[in-house]
């Protein structure tokens, strides 16, 4: 699955990171953070080319470096933007980072999401969690090229309303006539939610208007989900093959070196993070 946008970049130096300034940040949820950033050279940001569903490596000098999705869209181009969460030394070290500070990033890896083979097609997307943080990406691209596409679904689920990566931008996705935007959270401890209380797998009773066959699926949000949301989707007959899996919780070099992602023949961050359902279907060490 290596057809995209930007299928025959060359990277000059696996192993370089490229210095980028970060031109704005804020909280989407009390751990994850969003970031922009911008290339220092005025040449690369002209230059800087990706597919939805890749992913890059972001580095703090000194202290390490860790993978992380891509957030931002490649019609938009000149910048970058991540979701990250902060759970470790190196992304604990990128959290004290203010704007105009520099951070190290390398990449993009990975193969991302068909482009080519997703045009004309109906899209069904699902997330939970931190899979909206790679599915943005997708989404965006989505709307920014719609005619591009036939009809599309975005089902967003999350554990309780803090916890809804980009909440603001999907309740605006929800006025679009061009989209059919649907958000829920398994509880309300708010007592204002405004949307749907329940499990994401609940939305799919309202998914009407899809051809099986003319679908794609694109899914991407914690383990326990991918099970339960396959059946969902298995059950509106849309092709095992045409069911796209974002896995992005294994790698470490992102080259193929380290062995770190590797499940049995598969390495994760160069046959990845982005497989069909019927590439998996048989390696639960991928999806469960």
């Amino acid at each position: 699955m290596n057809e995209g946008l930007c299928a025959d970049i060359k990277l000059a130096n696996d192993f370089q990171p490229d210095m980028m300034r970060i031109v704005r940040k804020y909280n989407l949820t009390d751990d994850v953070r969003f970031f922009q950033v911008r290339p220092m050279e005025e040449q690369k940001a002209l230059t800087l080319c990706y597919n939805p569903g890749q992913f890059m490596m972001v580095s703090r000098l000194g202290v390490g470096e860790a993978p992380f999705s891509i957030s931002s869209t490649p019609s938009r181009p000149g910048l970058l933007e991540f979701c990250i969460r902060e759970v470790g030394q190196v992304t604990q070290s990128i959290f004290r980072l203010n704007e105009n500070d520099s951070i190290g990033v390398r990449g993009p890896y990975g193969n991302g999401f068909p482009m080519e083979r997703l045009k004309g097609r109906d899209l069904v997307i699902t997330m939970g969690g931190l899979g909206a943080a790679p599915l943005r990406s997708l989404i965006l691209y989505a709307l920014d090229n719609r005619d591009d596409f036939g009809e599309i679904y975005l089902l967003h689920g999350a554990k309780k309303p803090g916890e809804m990566l980009f909440k603001t931008e999907f309740f605006d996705m929800i006025e679009r006539k061009d989209v059919n935007t649907m958000l829920t959270v398994d509880a309300d401890d708010t007592g204002k939610w405004p949307a749907k209380v329940g499990l994401v797998t609940t939305l799919f009773k309202d998914i009407k208007q899809i051809d099986p066959a003319n679908t794609f699926a694109a899914i991407c949000g914690p383990p326990v989900m991918y099970k339960f949301v396959i059946q969902e989707l298995l059950k509106l007959k849309i092709p095992k093959n045409q069911i796209l899996l974002s896995l992005e919780r294994r790698m470490k070099c992102g080259i193929g070196k380290c062995g770190h992602c590797v499940v049995k023949h598969i390495y994760t961050c160069m046959d990845g993070p982005v497989f069909s359902y019927w590439d998996v279907i048989n390696m639960k060490e991928l999806i469960y």
